[in-house]
């Protein structure tokens, strides 16, 4: 192995485990509300934190807007070597995330009762909803700026300090969790109160950060920009970024309003099967956000040689290491839902979805680092076709057709169907971008 190659192999790792490692934090966090709300051996609190989960989903989709766009655009002027514009993007970044996060949290006060119930709720359900989502959607002026702050990060290849706040976040909130939802006995309500402290306090981690004056990058709301392509190029990465988790939230709604017609069991089993899937997904989440700072430092350097290296490399890792995954989910299917569900029906129908779920998640690995390789590329439009024709031309109809013909399980397998043509559709767009005479005669310059 010669020593660019064991450049590249380093830096990959170096910036993708600690990105991977803030997924699992965030799984782990996810899977302990499931858990300690299932101590309470209420079925229907469950099914509610599956219900609100898309919903919460929709903040996270918010943040990536300005994680991922803030990332790109600077991490491509820093290789370019143009600070003061990485100042003006990295300030647009915090300011308007706090200010769409105040907002969401406004609409969805104000239209909360109608959103619980198009999402399916049904009588048993609704009140836990409500608990819920009335405090969790406080949160998200919190956690749209701490996804702002860790875009902001990992552009400047300072990936421990992203991963730092989002952890330290996480860990509060699966602290207090047992605390609030067991010692305390408030259930699903102390369940959103823990969230919404971890979310606080993982903020106050960048916040601190910002303040010492440790970021080689400036926040200052005066060097703050709406024009010179600034909000636009954030946006124009960023919303095809966060179109597919926010089409996967909608896409999740719609098929528990579905899911609903099979009874409160299938829908709780639902819930905790994604959950559970997410264990090998998260490896992709994290390779594709770990080397999108190092391609689009290539871009802007336009190094291509060494594009192509990280590339293939994150891709050899992630898909390594998400079979792995995949396996150990498989071996355990049973012993790791049975921690969540002890209900016979939705134990049943949890250990069976999770086992055709798991049927698609290296499709979807390969899928994620494709296209945070065309985002690195600035490639937006194409991005933004991608997300849109996974979860609205492939998933969302997959799921009536095969919900008509298969019934429940037609609804689960809508999926696996899903992730294995927009893969397909994903690896032909990506070599027709790669080989498009442009970028292939800028390839040929910078060699």
């Amino acid at each position: 192995m010669n020593a660019e190659a064991k450049s590249i192999h380093r830096q990959v790792i170096s910036n993708i485990i600690p990105a991977i490692i803030v997924e699992i934090m965030i799984l782990i966090y996810n899977l302990a509300d499931t858990f300690f709300i299932a101590q309470t051996n209420d079925p229907y609190q469950i099914a509610a934190v599956s219900l609100a989960f898309p919903v919460f989903m929709m903040l996270i989709t918010m943040g990536i807007i300005f994680m991922a766009g803030g990332m790109s655009c600077i991490s491509r002027a820093l290789g370019a070597g143009n600070k003061e514009r990485a100042d003006s993007i990295a300030s647009f970044c915090i300011w308007a995330s706090i200010a769409v996060g105040v907002l969401m949290t406004f609409v969805f006060m104000l239209f909360i009762r109608k959103i619980i119930i198009a999402i399916g709720a049904s009588v048993n359900t609704f009140l836990p909803t409500y608990a819920y989502l009335s405090i969790v959607m406080a949160s998200a002026p919190f956690v749209l700026f701490s996804m702002a702050c860790s875009g902001i990060m990992r552009a400047q290849n300072k990936a421990s300090i992203a991963m730092n706040g989002q952890i330290i976040g996480n860990v509060v909130n699966i602290i207090l969790d047992p605390i609030m939802i067991i010692y305390m006995k408030m259930g699903i309500t102390g369940a959103a109160v823990a969230t919404l402290l971890g979310t606080v306090i993982g903020a106050a981690y960048y916040i601190g950060y910002f303040l010492a004056g440790q970021s080689s990058l400036s926040i200052n709301i005066k060097k703050f920009r709406l024009q010179g392509g600034i909000a636009l190029g954030v946006f124009v990465i960023g919303i095809p970024a966060a179109l597919d988790p926010c089409l996967m939230s909608i896409s999740q709604m719609i098929m528990n309003s579905l899911m609903s017609a099979y009874g409160d069991m299938a829908v709780a089993a639902a819930g905790v099967s994604m959950k559970i899937e997410h264990i090998a997904g998260i490896i992709a989440m994290g390779c594709g956000q770990g080397v999108q700072p190092l391609l689009g430092f290539c871009v802007g350097a336009k190094d291509w040689d060494r594009y192509r290296g990280i590339l293939k490399y994150s891709l050899k890792v992630a898909v390594s290491v998400s079979l792995f995954m995949v396996a150990m989910c498989y071996l355990f299917t049973n012993s790791i839902v049975r921690v969540f569900l002890i209900n016979p029906e939705a134990f049943a129908y949890a250990v069976d979805f999770l086992r055709m779920k798991l049927t698609s998640s290296v499709f979807f690995t390969i899928f994620f680092i494709f296209v945070n390789a065309l985002q690195a590329m600035g490639a937006a439009k194409a991005s933004f076709v991608l997300s849109f024709c996974r979860q609205c031309v492939l998933y969302v109809p997959l799921l009536f057709i095969m919900n008509h013909f298969m019934g429940l399980y037609g609804l689960v397998w809508a999926l696996p169907m899903a992730e294995l043509l927009s893969l397909l559709q994903t690896v032909l767009m990506y070599g027709k971008i790669v080989y498009e005479p442009k970028i292939f005669v800028m390839r040929k310059k910078s060699q």
